[in-house]
């Protein structure tokens, strides 16, 4: 037997094992890791019961729970495979060989569009923080937030400075909540986004910073938070900060992850 073990055996327990990390992974992220253990747990169980002790009736028995189970796994699991299906397209590798297929003209194009629509948000967030009024506003990208947008006000309107300014003014109804941005309009306001428990965030950021990272852990959108304590300007993208920025970093970081 040992002499049967080649190079097509190593690349699968490869690829299996490189597909159990990428599972615990996001099991780890969406706080299901207790679930994950335990269907690790059943699949252990069922082979041995199955391959190795021949038992034929447990064997059955736990064939049909398995045929079963993937079903139920993905009811209960649809969101995160959800995000895991957008997050493969949405690849930085994937965007690469997008482009390959696109003109310059409309590569240009595109740059165009970005640059227009972020230098009113660098413009408003300077004085939002300037004068510590606190916003948190987020950009969508290639996953859909049509159920983020549904929870707050729809204003459909071009991105303008001052309109930004006026949504998060003290005293505005909308200021409390997330604005959401969307194909190069602002799609609504006062918009109530997931909010993250990771005990990794440090503990002067408040209620706003914990929105941004939740929503930058569960789509790919990017979030720019306004701070009413300090007036500091902070983007949470990828599940990460960055944290203090000025004027042009806020512009680099917006050019670089939206064009």
């Amino acid at each position: 037997m040992f002499f049967e073990f080649g190079l097509k055996d190593i690349i699968d327990i490869l690829l299996v094992a490189l597909m159990l990390y990428y599972i615990y992974r996001l099991m780890r992220d969406s706080r299901s890791l207790n679930v994950f253990i335990g269907i690790l747990v059943f699949v252990v169980v069922w082979i041995f019961v199955s391959q190795v002790l021949e038992m034929r009736l447990m064997g059955t028995i736990l064939d049909r729970l398995v045929s079963v189970g993937v079903i139920a796994l993905i009811v209960l699991f649809q969101e995160d495979i959800r995000k895991v299906l957008y997050n493969l397209g949405a690849h930085q590798r994937m965007r690469r060989l997008a482009e390959l297929f696109t003109s310059q003209k409309s590569r240009d194009r595109k740059k165009s569009n970005v640059k227009r629509d972020i230098m009113p948000v660098v413009m408003a967030c300077m004085n939002m923080g300037r004068g510590k009024v606190g916003a948190l506003i987020v950009f969508e990208r290639s996953m859909p937030l049509d159920d983020v947008v549904s929870t707050g006000d729809r204003i459909d309107a071009n991105i303008n400075q001052r309109l930004i300014e006026n949504i998060f003014f003290k005293n505005s109804p909308l200021h409390d909540g997330a604005l959401i941005i969307s194909e190069h309009r602002i799609k609504a306001a006062a918009c109530i986004l997931p909010v993250s428990h990771d005990l990794d965030i440090p503990k002067e950021l408040g209620l706003r910073h914990r929105s941004a990272m939740g929503i930058s852990q569960e789509s790919d959108a990017l979030a720019v938070v306004v701070s009413e304590e300090t007036g500091s300007i902070s983007v949470a993208v990828h599940g990460e900060f960055r944290l203090r920025l000025s004027a042009e970093e806020l512009e680099s970081i917006l050019t670089k992850n939206l064009s």
